[in-house]
C-alpha cells in the first residue's frame, strides 16, 4: 500500500513540478491526474499498482467533502447576503450543461450512425 501511495504522489509530484516549470494555470493535481490517466493507458502503469489504495480513496471520498462543507458553514453570512445570484447561477449553469452535452450526445450518435454508410459507399467505389 505504500508503493501505491508512493506512486500516485509521484505522479502529483509531476503535476506540481509541470506547473512551476510552465506556469500554466491548470492546478496540478488536474495535470497529475492526467498523467497517471495516460500513464495506465499506454500500459506503463499496471492498473493493480494503484488499485487498493484507489478503491480506498474512492470508499472514503465524503470525508475529503468534510473541510469544504465546514469552509461553506464558515461563510453563510456571505451567503445568506448573495444567496439570489448563487442559485441564479447554479440553476442556469445547470441547464446550459445539460443543453450542450445533449447537443454533443445527438452530434456523436448522429456521426456513429453515419459511419457505417460511409464505410460502405467506399467499399462499393
Amino acid at each position: 500500500m505504500i508503493a501505491q501511495f508512493g506512486i500516485l504522489l509521484s505522479f502529483l509530484a509531476a503535476g506540481e513540478f509541470i506547473v512551476w516549470l510552465t506556469g500554466i494555470n491548470i492546478p496540478s493535481s488536474i495535470i497529475g491526474m492526467l498523467l497517471l490517466t495516460a500513464s495506465l493507458k499506454a500500459g506503463i502503469v499496471k492498473p493493480s499498482y494503484v488499485e487498493r489504495l484507489s478503491n480506498f480513496l474512492v470508499h472514503n471520498l465524503g470525508f475529503f467533502f468534510v473541510p469544504a462543507g465546514v469552509g461553506v458553514m464558515n461563510c453563510f453570512g456571505l451567503i445568506s447576503e448573495q444567496w439570489l445570484p448563487i442559485v441564479a447561477a447554479s440553476v442556469g449553469s445547470t441547464v446550459i450543461i445539460i443543453a450542450v452535452s445533449g447537443q454533443v450526445h445527438g452530434f456523436v450518435r448522429r456521426a456513429l450512425a453515419r459511419k457505417p454508410q460511409i464505410i460502405k459507399s467506399e467499399a462499393e467505389a
